[in-house]
């Protein structure tokens, strides 16, 4: 794992996040005034209707959205100072994002898609430890397969391999389990906190689903791009472990 460069404090950091996009009917508020703090090591899910605001909350957190007021610190770094090639290694270093959608290179193979990461960023054993992401999610046997070729479980779980091969900091996941079946989807989640507690990272998950809410030590809720709930499990729930 990539030794971390962060050092004391919250891994996240949102104070009085407001983010405003334009649309043809004018300005919508999208997040207004979100305040919060995530600790190194913690399971958050982000919970709530649609529209209000879940997905562009870790949009924001990753730096592909800019708050438009307010402040937002990722890993010790303060978003709004960096410019986007700063963003962009932020991302490659620190940061891993699992989307509804896989997102893979349709031409590239499954260890081609998950090396890729590794090998913008100049790692010499790249396709080494794609390997060895691959293993872990159970896929040892699909290396040499295109995307095409792989059921859409396995599409996440190679996405899945891809988003921790750097051993980021932070794993950002939204509605990982939206395009699959209820028991894929079981199957996938088991995955993804199997490797998030392989690797000590801090996990934040949008999810409509309640059960998988539940896997999570901390669950907040969002209303019309307000945190409305902010609540944290009892000792000794499943997402805990």
């Amino acid at each position: 794992m990539t030794p971390s460069l962060h050092s004391g404090g919250p891994l996240v950091l949102f104070e009085d996040v407001h983010l405003t996009l334009a649309s043809p009917a004018g300005p919508v508020n999208i997040l207004s005034g979100v305040s919060l703090a995530v600790e190194p090591g913690e399971t958050v899910a982000v919970i709530g209707p649609s529209g209000s605001g879940k997905s562009s909350l870790l949009m924001v957190m990753a730096g592909l959205e800019r708050a438009s007021q307010g402040r937002v610190r990722v890993a010790g770094e303060d978003l709004g100072r960096l410019d986007e090639d700063s963003l962009a290694r932020l991302r490659r270093r620190r940061i891993g994002i699992v989307f509804q959608s896989f997102h893979l290179i349709p031409t590239m193979t499954a260890l081609e898609n998950v090396a890729m990461p590794l090998e913008l960023a100049g790692n010499r054993d790249a396709f080494g430890r794609a390997e060895e992401g691959l293993a872990a999610v159970g896929l040892e046997g699909r290396l040499a397969h295109y995307p095409g070729q792989l059921s859409g479980g396995e599409q996440q779980r190679v996405a899945i391999a891809r988003a921790f091969v750097a051993g980021p900091d932070l794993l950002l996941a939204d509605e990982p389990t939206g395009n699959l079946d209820a028991a894929t989807g079981r199957l996938v989640i088991d995955c993804l906190f199997a490797e998030r507690a392989r690797h000590g990272t801090t996990l934040i998950l949008v999810t409509h689903d309640s059960s998988l809410a539940e896997r999570c030590a901390r669950e907040i809720r969002l209303s019309d791009g307000r945190i409305v709930e902010d609540c944290r499990a009892a000792t000794g729930k499943a997402g805990a472990r």
